[in-house]
């Protein structure tokens, strides 16, 4: 038995001396002490032996597995080292190599227009919020006096989360939301996502960008109303720019107008883009209709407001010459890089 051990662990220790890499070492242990192993093969036999010879074979086998596993894992750290010093060497970094220029990037035409309006009406007294795109039915139609059946509601086809949940259609429902925290004076701008239910086309898309705003204090006229416009399009548009007001409705003003710049790409004289007429629609606006007054709690007699609402991705369109609303979705990098 001795010899036949010593013979076995002289053989397994000559192997591991002999192997060069992590899975020939694998091989070695599984040969020597796997299931079928040759050392736990020896183990098995010990019941084979008469009982007084088992312990001192016992002993001996142990010794002897013990004596291998101590250098298979002496000789598992070498190879190791000798693996990570490899792969050290085969991804060493060249620091003398030029580098790559990162790429910059660039304000998307939106965010332009956007940070421009949040600067202009910022500077007139207006202060920026905003809120929630999963809004209430109530906040989105019925307390800016659009109740329920309403014909102004197929105006602005909706997704609607639940009965009484929807994908805001504005981001009026902030004007209510903040008539009911504040009392007035208030002067707020709203920027946002808005969501319609509209096929996508070169002027439409389900989900676009608008900016509301409000102002709600005692005697506020229609003439602050076009003050505050005028000066809004001609710091966005140029001093050149001519604004006129035409009568419209909408269900949360009254009067109500839709506002119109002079043609910015023929000053006026009539093209394709103002189909000869020398004007282009930027917004709609008009006063508090006085339902939106009491269902916040405000008394019409005391107070009266103003309100404007504009579409981001067209004056984006009208102030850059873009032609097709999808451009600003799509994310192509050779029409971002123009901005």
């Amino acid at each position: 038995m001795r010899e036949r051990v010593q013979q076995i662990i002289s053989q397994a220790l000559q192997e591991l001396d002999a192997t060069r890499t992590l899975n020939d070492l694998e091989a070695i242990r599984v040969k020597y002490l796997g299931r079928k192993g040759l050392i736990t093969l020896l183990l098995r036999g010990l019941g084979e032996l008469p009982p007084e010879r088992r312990p001192e074979a016992g002993r001996l086998i142990n010794d002897a597995r013990a004596s291998f596993e101590a250098k298979l894992q002496s000789r598992g750290e070498e190879l190791a080292a000798v693996e990570r010093e490899r792969v050290l060497a085969r991804e060493v970094i060249d620091i003398t190599m030029p580098g790559r220029r990162p790429v910059i990037g660039s304000m998307h035409p939106v965010t332009i227009i956007y940070n421009e309006l949040e600067r202009i009406f910022s500077r007139l007294g207006f202060e920026v919020v905003t809120g929630p795109e999963i809004e209430l039915d109530y906040y989105n139609f019925e307390a800016l006096n659009v109740p329920k059946y309403h014909p102004a509601r197929d105006i602005q086809d909706t997704f609607y989360v639940s009965e009484d949940v929807v994908l805001r259609t504005h981001t009026s429902p902030m004007q209510v939301r903040t008539m009911e925290r504040r009392k007035p004076p208030i002067r707020i701008v709203v920027p946002g996502r808005v969501y319609r239910s509209d096929a996508s086309d070169a002027s439409h898309s389900p989900m676009f960008h608008q900016l509301e705003g409000l102002a709600v204090d005692e005697d506020v006229t229609f003439a602050d109303l076009k003050g505050t416009l005028e000066i809004f399009a001609r710091d966005l548009f140029g001093p050149e720019t001519e604004v006129r007001f035409r009568p419209s409705y909408f269900p949360f003003t009254e009067p109500s107008a839709e506002v119109d710049i002079s043609c910015i790409i023929c000053g006026g004289k009539g093209c394709r883009v103002c189909k000869n007429t020398g004007w282009l629609e930027i917004l709609g606006s008009g006063m508090v209709h006085p339902n939106v007054l009491r269902n916040v709690g405000y008394d019409p007699g005391k107070v009266s407001g103003f309100a404007f609402g504009m579409g981001v991705d067209r004056i984006a369109m009208l102030r850059f010459g873009i032609d097709d609303m999808r451009l600003l979705f799509e994310n192509d990098m050779r029409f971002l890089k123009q901005f």
